[in-house]
């Protein structure tokens, strides 16, 4: 471990202060991706800016009927609060479906966005990575990448982002709040993560000079009708080769509304809006559902160990969506695809 020095935030004001005083400081919550990095020696900030104890943990109803849940609100909070199971229970499966129930207790909810990518070349220290070295190169290209991207990728990097969550957030159309010296900003999801592109060093949007205060939810959080499935290759704590988040709304059997979000598959949660435009208006049939999974997995990548993937994906989506429109939703703590 590095040495490093510590100070604890006791508002946002002060954390802003103490983070534009020094750009290579790192704000630290629930550590629970932070402290293995620098255990790793892949982080190396000269200091920790603690800002667990700042009021950012309330999950508050917005004038227009949806929903603002403070960055610090641990995971396994905002999995279990009432208006998340009743409104917006694909965010509430998406997180159970994720890490252990001990890091959920940790984990908070702005740090699941930040998060970086679990890509063991990144973690490997003694291999070239161009999210670690810019312009040292991308090992998984030609390495063992089974677990890697098939949308979006680039030769600079085929990593994917970690997130559960992240996969039902960017479905729900949920916005990100940030606040920095020039003041407070609100960032759409779907903009929020980036692809990797000739800078995979770069994740998100958020400036390094920004404290993520917020994450707020729409009105509509399609609870009758959803599902996540997250497909892995064993159901206790693994990341994702595929999942999904499929959320509806059906007027009888014709679809009005759809969202389709795919995890494991890009260097951040992949929505694809033509796919959920080619549903509306659709019956609710296996036949709507091949032609939005054709749509999305159009352009889809393989590499050599991970072109299994694009059919796991195009499977998994018409699964997900047969479950939503049934309305028997994925239950996270079933071995049993249902």
């Amino acid at each position: 471990m590095i040495n490093f020095e510590y100070q604890r935030a006791s508002d946002v004001a002060e954390a802003m202060r103490f983070i534009t005083a020094d750009p290579s400081a790192k704000f630290i919550a629930g550590g629970t991706n932070l402290i293995d990095l620098m255990k790793g020696d892949i982080e190396r900030p000269s200091r920790l800016i603690d800002i667990s104890r700042l009021p950012l943990k309330a999950i508050e109803a917005t004038a227009d009927g949806g929903l603002r849940i403070g960055a610090l609100v641990p995971n396994s909070d905002l999995a279990y609060h009432p208006l998340i199971t009743e409104r917006y229970p694909l965010v509430a499966s998406a997180i159970l479906a994720g890490a252990s129930a001990q890091l959920r207790n940790m984990a908070s909810t702005g740090g699941n966005l930040l998060q970086r990518t679990r890509c063991p070349y990144f973690y490997d220290t003694a291999t070239p990575c161009n999210k670690r070295e810019p312009g040292s190169g991308c090992s998984a290209i030609e390495g063992l990448n089974r677990m890697h991207a098939i949308l979006g990728a680039s030769d600079a990097c085929i990593a994917t982002h970690p997130s559960d969550m992240c996969v039902a957030l960017v479905a729900l159309d949920a916005k990100v709040h940030a606040r920095g010296p020039a003041g407070e900003r609100v960032i759409a999801f779907s903009d929020f993560h980036r692809l990797p592109g000739d800078t995979p060093q770069h994740e998100t949007n958020l400036h390094s000079d920004e404290i993520l205060t917020a994450i707020e939810l729409p009105a509509q959080g399609f609870a009758a009708n959803h599902s996540y499935l997250k497909i892995r290759d064993r159901l206790s704590y693994a990341f994702a080769l595929v999942s999904i988040a499929a959320a509806l709304e059906l007027d009888g059997n014709k679809i009005t509304e759809a969202r389709l979000a795919l995890g494991g598959v890009a260097h951040k949660p992949w929505r694809d809006r033509e796919a959920e435009a080619s549903l509306r208006g659709q019956t609710a049939d296996a036949a709507a559902f091949r032609r939005a999974a054709d749509i999305l997995l159009h352009g889809a990548k393989g590499y050599p160990h991970n072109t299994f993937k694009i059919d796991l994906a195009r499977r998994g989506i018409i699964r997900t969506l047969t479950q939503a429109a049934r309305g028997t939703p994925q239950v996270q703590s079933s071995k049993k695809i249902m």
